[in-house]
């Protein structure tokens, strides 16, 4: 080990150590990486951060964050989480765990309109926690399900951690947006199926909704589901669907998203310029903070790299004596780790580039692996002590304890390993639908041209070429400067 590979280890421990004591992560990454830099590259490395952040800036995928966050907050703002939760209560009113299944259902739909995590838990505990409250319902299930069911927007596209791990990986945004629904239906599927089974086994963890809380009429019913489902299934289509169809690369999607969760807003009565506004703040601050995150890390993973030590980890790690598969599953147990103190914004931006090598070094589909990290990455938020959705739902619940809180998530953390798991030993449930894709994409390609698009090249070669159309407005062209002459 040389000088400078021992001065990257002392920096990246640093680094970590500094964060755990409490300093906001974006300015340590910045300074550690100047320091440790200089005294291990000189004046030089001043100029690779100069680039590293030109470099990053220029960087299309990033313009899609922004817009994505904002669609979120716009559709937050127009409530269209409310009414869908409301059209899953009273469609599935007489069902024991009815309310269960309301609330994985309306954050597996809204994971698709939005990626935001705060604001998905925050709703779904002041929407649904009262009713479960009135209704009896289990504590700690209850909280389990909401904060596990908000999470999902993490893992569900448009996720903006999806956005973020796709040039940190090297692969497209699109190709991880579709390799991430698999494994986000089969989360949402397992949770499901255990909050059912449960409250089929033990009618009192989940009764069904209470008579004076159904609606009296099916034509109420039929008009909620159209109005809750209707509209944020139209968005969903032009956003997720446009982007997988290749219509329209993410940020042009994301655009089209914003503009829709504007009429929804508008058409629903429920846009106001207090609302804009603070969607604009809230937008904004969690756009700067990612943004801001992205430049400080890719900083901080130069000098890294260029130290030496970025290299070192990864022949240490492949010359370790472990078949390929348990040590794929040594790397996704770190992360696993880094997910209990560490966001995800942190951990796919700073750590996942220290560990990328090493899979590319075991030669597997980054795609699936960048699957297999984003199911993972959802215990950032149902792990302690970080567990923000903890404090999201006790900050709109305070009747429920932060322990009664932290021992629901535990239960639904389990299903995630398990669903971990499943994905890496099945990997086309998260490979299917980008292979078909591609496929689709390629055939496509090498299908021989339409009687239309024969036409119209007989129809170019009859005009001539373009070079002819040159060269004979060039002989034309002196003719006047001859005439002058006259």
């Amino acid at each position: 080990m040389t000088g400078q590979i021992a001065l990257g280890l002392v920096m990246l421990v640093a680094m970590i150590s500094v964060i755990f004591v409490g300093f906001p992560i974006s300015f340590t990454l910045i300074i550690i990486a100047l320091g440790f830099g200089w005294a291990g590259l000189g004046d030089s490395v001043f100029d690779l951060a100069y680039f590293q952040t030109l470099g990053m800036m220029k960087s299309e995928e990033l313009v899609a964050i922004p817009l994505f966050i904002f669609m979120g907050f716009l559709t937050e703002q127009a409530g269209l989480m409310e009414r869908l939760f409301r059209a899953f209560r009273d469609l599935l009113a007489p069902v024991r765990g009815s309310l269960y299944l309301g609330v994985i259902l309306t954050a597996t739909v809204f994971a698709m309109a939005t990626g935001i995590v705060g604001a998905a838990v925050t709703v779904l505990g002041i929407m649904a926690a009262p009713i479960m409250i009135k209704a009896g319902y289990d504590a700690r299930m209850a909280s389990g399900a909401i904060a596990a069911g908000g999470t999902l927007g993490i893992l569900i596209p448009p996720s903006v951690m999806l956005i973020v791990m796709g040039p940190v990986l090297g692969v497209s945004v699109t190709d991880l947006y579709a390799a991430a629904f698999g494994p986000g239906f089969l989360l949402a599927g397992m949770y499901i199926i255990y909050t059912l089974v449960r409250s089929f086994i033990n009618p009192k963890l989940g009764p069904p909704v209470p008579m004076d809380e159904r609606p009296t009429s099916v034509v109420v019913v039929i008009k909620e589901v159209f109005v809750g489902m209707v509209p944020l299934g139209l968005l969903i289509s032009a956003t997720l669907g446009s982007i997988l169809l290749g219509i329209a690369t993410p940020t042009e999607a994301a655009a089209v998203g914003v503009m829709g969760a504007f009429a929804l807003s508008v058409a629903y009565r429920r846009f106001t310029f207090t609302g804009l506004k603070s969607a604009c703040i809230s937008t904004m601050n969690t756009s700067s903070m990612v943004l801001f995150l992205a430049v400080a890390s890719n900083i901080f993973g130069a000098v890294f790299a260029r130290l030496g030590t970025a290299q070192w980890i990864t022949d240490s790690l492949l010359s370790l004596p472990l078949p390929p598969s348990l040590m794929l599953l040594l790397v996704l147990f770190l992360i696993f780790l880094l997910g209990w103190p560490f966001e995800w914004p942190a951990i796919i931006l700073v750590f996942l580039p220290i560990f990328y090598p090493v899979v590319v070094g075991l030669k597997y589909d980054l795609v699936w692996f960048g699957a297999l990290v984003a199911v993972v990455m959802q215990t950032a938020y149902l792990s302690p002590p970080v567990a923000m959705s903890a404090y999201y739902l006790k900050q709109v619940v305070p009747s429920w304890s932060l322990g009664t809180i932290y021992k629901g998530m535990f239960d639904f953390m389990g299903i995630q390993v398990i669903a971990i798991l499943v994905v890496f030993f099945v990997p086309q449930i998260a490979l299917w639908l980008p292979t078909t894709l591609a496929e689709k994409t390629r055939a496509e390609r090498m299908a021989p041209p339409s009687q239309e698009e024969q036409d119209d090249e007989k129809n170019m070669m009859k005009g001539g070429s373009l070079e002819e159309d040159y060269k004979g407005s060039a002989t034309e062209e002196p003719a006047p400067e001859a005439e002058k002459k006259k």
